[in-house]
């Protein structure tokens, strides 16, 4: 998508920190970090909401995840604790249409979430 903003960070043509990268996804901090560790987890394939992966692509939400684990893993947060996030539309409060994943650990959480 040209004007996506995440399609531009996998085309480097916006610089990111990379935590981990693969054939399938970028994993990358959040510029507006809203804990400790705030990683964002993108497909390099744009896809502009979880509803709108296909049925064909369905093993990229299982790669998304294991990618959420090792991320964790990288950031120290795994056996505190961190939380997955994948806001979906306009009352979910998501803002970049390019399904992404949110990975926040390194503080308590709260509960509720919204």
């Amino acid at each position: 998508m040209k004007n996506c903003l995440f399609c531009k960070v996998v085309e480097r043509e916006i610089a990111s920190r990379i935590v981990f990268e693969d054939d399938r996804v970028l994993a990358f901090d959040d510029i507006d970090p809203k804990a400790p560790v705030h990683i964002l987890i993108i497909p390099k394939k744009h896809y502009a909401t979880l509803l709108d992966v296909p049925e064909e692509d369905s093993d990229l939400m299982w790669h998304m995840l294991k990618v959420a684990r090792g991320v964790a893993r990288i950031k120290g947060v795994a056996e505190r604790g961190f939380r997955i996030v994948s806001n979906c539309n306009p009352e979910s409060g998501q803002s970049v249409y390019h399904l992404h994943f949110h990975v926040l650990g390194g503080r308590q959480m709260q509960w509720p979430p919204g």
